[in-house]
């Protein structure tokens, strides 16, 4: 509600803006030619991520899913030792962590929200969870080893070499998503106390 009301006042304050300075018309050519690049946007990435959610069902199709989530199931129990106990909750995070891995936020989110519900299922709470707070850092704090949905936005923008940020990418996925585990586990231990 109250982003509808936000929105709603930076329209109407453009309009009142623009009307005073004389420029309704320059506003209206920047409102459609901002449309026109929206949808020249969308179009331009939803090839990459068909392309990357088509990846995503080969290798779940082909077992490399199900490895991939015995690989990662260490590091996950540890982290969610409630969802440890359930294999579908536990596999949803995996998936949601190896989508996520490959910078695909779009085919990560019917995972990870199937793994929030199994969360809040095993924890029985009216409220969030410590671990489904976890997974909402996790999950907004990706690491990302193949950074695919920004370096087709980086391509459809013209850059010669859109993967060239790869090496910024590891490092501040790795860093944010530490720090953001860090965070959580530490307002885990002092809100308990």
């Amino acid at each position: 509600m109250l982003f509808s009301i936000i929105i709603t006042l930076i329209v109407v304050f453009s309009l009142v803006f623009a009307a005073l300075n004389g420029s309704l018309t320059a506003l209206s050519a920047a409102a459609v030619a901002g449309a026109k690049d929206a949808v020249s946007l969308c179009i331009s990435l939803s090839g990459m991520i068909c392309l990357w959610s088509g990846v995503m069902e080969l290798m779940r199709r082909a077992g490399l899913s199900e490895k991939l989530s015995k690989f990662m199931r260490p590091v996950l129990s540890w982290l969610y030792p409630t969802a440890a106990k359930d294999p579908e909750t536990m596999d949803a995070l995996s998936t949601n962590v190896s989508a996520n891995l490959l910078g695909l936020g779009n085919a990560a989110t019917p995972a990870g929200i199937k793994a929030a519900v199994g969360l809040k299922r095993l924890s029985g709470l009216d409220s969030a969870s410590d671990e489904l707070c976890l997974l909402v850092v996790m999950n907004t704090a990706s690491i990302q080893l193949i950074p695919a949905t920004v370096a087709s936005l980086r391509a459809s923008f013209g850059a010669a070499a859109p993967f060239d940020i790869i090496p910024a990418v590891w490092l501040s996925s790795i860093l944010s998503v530490s720090a953001g585990i860090l965070a959580a586990k530490l307002f885990r231990h002092f809100l308990r106390t």
